[in-house]
């Protein structure tokens, strides 16, 4: 799981976010909004403070989710992170 984290880092670095962000902490509140839906493809939000929230598509399946991107905002700034790559 940790490359997992690291490969989730990356991508989060990659599209220019300038804050700390720690994979598993990310990977946690994403698949927190993935547990307990049916199968289907949601958009969710995840706030995590007054200025930073998560904005985001999944595709839920009995096994698994599927991350296709999360659209960080931070006040006024947009970061996007496609993990469809």
């Amino acid at each position: 799981m940790r490359e997992l984290y690291r490969m989730i880092e990356e991508l989060i670095k990659e599209s220019g976010y300038p804050g700390e962000i720690d994979g598993r902490e990310f990977y946690n509140d994403v698949s927190a909004e993935a547990d307990e839906k049916e199968d289907g493809t949601y958009l969710f939000v995840v706030k995590k403070s007054e200025e930073i929230s998560y904005h985001g598509c999944m595709t839920i399946t009995e096994e698994e989710f599927d991350l296709h991107y999360v659209d960080i905002h931070v006040g006024e700034e947009k970061y996007h992170v496609d993990f469809d790559v």
